[in-house]
């Protein structure tokens, strides 16, 4: 091939070798460039798309590795070319500056690192981290790169324990990378030594300032103090710049170990690390401003890009020496995020590690799911959400000390019944235990791989609560003549089937309301998606009946057939606040489920589209699969299709759905006083529940011939539970 940039004499004729004829076609490649658009492909006929996504397109960064322009083939090149000097200029306080972006930057790296990237592109770019000996006489960038590379190998660890690095698969690989040395066990001592003195420096600025002296008599310090460097009006501002930064990297290296102390023991000492932390945050931040405005030379053009405080670039850093450790593929073109993003990053990383270090550490299932379904809202990155995993499952126990027993036990209502020595001999308390250990570890996932994986742990589910059934059965019919209540091993598979089936159907819940969070939905299938949810909710609020009931004895069941005995528990129990709620939750995805029949029945609004799939091979695509193993007959498309095809506005408007769910949430609300979390709730389902309300008004009163009503739906209050808008054309 000839080279780029270079005419070469192409020889006009070829040899021809056996049954083979070359001919030019340097006019043809040239026609078609000219004539192909961006995107466009030659290829021959048997170039199939399979072909197509694993080929390499020439001068793509993501895909040609040959497009990577390496100035040097080694990290020795590197540094004898002077890339990566040290110190970094004689005139200390130019040195100073650029300690300062070496450490703003390798920030950035290490945001850009933790939002899924390779080691070795972001942090490990850094020619210091690479060499570290040749820092030895540089004891802050030392101290300082010390300090990373134990913060780094600790995130590795946490997130490697955790097994949630599947989701971002280079995240953990280090190939090779220089993550422990020898020495490193020190870092924080040797990183205090540096602090104390940059300390006093800082001590002797402030005391200088205020004697008001002479800079000719003594040069910013006292007799046993050397100032950082040369100017004496900027030493103030720079050792403030350097301590926040040193002060934010030892804070937030105790938040990490702490975090990892067995049994939730160090949370409450990591609390006041990432108060410390913020603290230091902010005093970075702020430092930027006198950073900028001391700038070496150079453009302070889009500032908001840089990745250093001052908007310099920062000496020292090459991430294409690392390209071939970075994967056995062509590397990645990864664009470091700028340092106001990564402030904000760890901003938010070190809220979301808060909100995990005030757990209650409650053993209580429901309080635990409620918990984790509630941080996941916030959308938290792969650290903060390995860290809660750990904390969750420690050595095969909830938070290392609770055994998964006892939480079944508790969340099952086997209070009484696990007094008896032969309880712990149940065939299902093993494998129901696993399978919520399971959960605990999917709900610790990002969204996308939450919802693939609870649709297949919602099958495992799903069978041990057949299996459960099919015991108790079995069990019912060798014990025909003993009472339930007498017969403990009879007694606790009943407990553990109601339990197991509450949350089969809490799985599928989240399962459903996930789709709306990851936007898989589309309009036309939002009633089939409200119908499902409805009977899930149904299903599970019955369950939560059931096992109230189970907990209280307050129904005998001699002689009475299951389904006499769900009667009565629905008839004769005083619903608690949890299933209030619930119910509120069935009046909004009933009464959305009617409201979108209705208008497709009555304005041709929200159809399937037909020219792609039918609303049938829909339903089987995206809910069969996984929905078809639930203990639920009443699932299914043709019940879906009866229950919906006659709907209109005219009976629709007597079953006012939303207006029941206001109702039910003024019930509720003394019941939540002391509760914001739920208060907050509350008010979302209200006020999701008077705007369609009044939607739904205004539909009913136009009519069906009016064409000029336009209905949308919009998720303002809830990512789940849509809002109708209706606006004339």
């Amino acid at each position: 091939m000839a080279d780029r940039g270079r005419d070469v004499e192409v020889p006009s004729t070829i040899a021809s070798g056996e049954q083979t004829v070359w001919v030019d076609v340097s006019s043809l490649l040239r026609a078609a460039c000219d004539d192909l658009q961006d995107g466009e492909l030659v290829h021959g006929e048997n170039f199939s798309l399979f072909a197509s996504m694993s080929a390499l397109e020439i001068m793509d960064p993501k895909m040609d590795s040959g497009i990577e322009n390496c100035a040097y083939h080694s990290v020795e090149e590197a540094i004898e070319n002077g890339v990566a000097p040290v110190p970094f200029s004689f005139d200390r306080t130019v040195d100073v500056q650029c300690t300062i972006d070496v450490m703003d930057h390798l920030l950035a790296c290490e945001a850009t690192w933790h939002k899924g990237n390779s080691l070795a592109q972001t942090v490990f770019s850094c020619i210091y981290l690479l060499r570290l000996e040749r820092t030895s006489s540089h004891a802050l960038l030392n101290s300082y790169c010390r300090i990373i590379r134990a913060t780094c190998s600790a995130v590795i660890s946490i997130v490697s324990d955790a097994r949630t690095h599947e989701e971002e698969d280079i995240f953990t690989m280090a190939y090779g990378l220089p993550l422990k040395g020898e020495g490193d066990e020190k870092c924080l001592s040797m990183l205090n030594a540096v602090e104390e003195t940059i300390s006093r420096q800082l001590r002797a600025c402030k005391a200088q300032s205020s004697k008001k002296r002479v800079s000719e008599e003594i040069t910013c310090g006292t007799a046993d103090t050397e100032p950082l460097q040369t100017n004496p009006n900027l030493e103030e501002g720079y050792c403030k710049a350097l301590l926040s930064r040193i002060r934010f990297r030892k804070h937030f290296y105790h938040v990490l170990m702490c975090m990892r102390k067995p049994h939730g023991r160090g949370l409450e000492l990591a609390r006041k690390h990432i108060a410390s932390c913020q603290s230091e945050l902010a005093c970075i931040l702020k430092s930027s401003e006198f950073l900028a405005s001391n700038v070496r030379g150079g453009s302070q053009n889009d500032i908001e890009e840089k990745t250093t405080a001052s908007g310099c670039r920062p000496i020292g850093f090459d991430a294409s020496l690392n390209s071939k450790l970075s994967a056995p593929t062509p590397p990645r073109a990864i664009k470091i995020v700028s340092w106001n993003k990564a402030i904000e990053y760890f901003e938010k990383l070190l809220n979301d590690l808060d909100i995990i270090c005030s757990f209650s550490m409650d053993p209580l299932l429901e309080n635990i799911l409620r918990s984790v379904v509630q941080f996941q809202k916030r959308k938290p990155d792969l650290v903060a959400r390995a860290h809660l995993q750990v904390l969750l499952v420690q050595d095969g126990k909830l938070y290392g000390r609770d055994l998964i027993f006892d939480v079944i036990c508790k969340a099952a209502a086997l209070h009484e019944i696990t007094k008896n020595h032969e309880t712990q001999k149940n065939e299902f308390l093993l494998p129901l235990g696993q399978l919520l250990i399971n959960l605990f570890k999917v709900l610790c996932t990002n969204l996308a791989w939450q919802r693939r994986k609870l649709g297949k742990i919602l099958q495992d589910w799903a069978i041990t609560s057949v299996q459960l059934t099919i015991a108790l059965n079995r069990e019912l019919e060798e014990n025909s003549n003993v009472y339930v209540d007498e017969n403990v091993c009879m007694k606790l598979s009943k407990h553990l089937l109601i339990w197991a089936e509450e949350q089969t159907y809490w799985i599928a819940y989240r399962f459903l309301t996930l789709g709306f969070d990851l936007e898989l939905y589309s309009p036309s299938e939002y009633c089939m998606v409200y119908w499902f949810i409805y009977c899930i909710l149904v299903k599970l609020s019955e369950k939560a009946q059931l096992k109230m009931v189970a907990s209280t004895d307050a129904v005998k069941r001699k002689g009475k057939k299951k389904k006499d005995i769900s009667k009565d528990v629905l008839n004769d129990q005083k619903l608690s606040p949890a299933v209030l709620l619930l119910q509120c939750y069935i009046c909004l995805s009933e009464g959305l489920t009617m409201m979108l029949a209705a208008l497709r029945n009555e304005h041709n609004a929200f159809q399937t589209p037909i020219a792609f799939n039918t609303e049938e091979e829909v339903h089987t695509q995206k809910f069969r699969a996984h929905l078809a193993h639930i203990p639920n007959d009443h699932v299914s498309y043709l019940l879906y299709k009866q229950s919906t095809v006659h709907v209109r506005f005219s009976t629709l408007v007597k079953y006012n759905y939303f207006r029941d769910a206001q109702r039910i949430v003024k019930e509720l609300r003394s019941s939540f006083s002391s509760d914001p979390d739920r208060l907050d709730e509350l008010r979302q389902i209200e006020q999701i529940a008077e705007h369609n309300r009044v939607a739904l008004n205004v539909i009913c009163q136009a009519g069906a011939s009016d064409t000029s009503l336009k209905v949308s739906f919009e998720f303002t209050q809830s990512p789940c539970f849509a809002i109708a808008v209706v606006k004339r054309s």
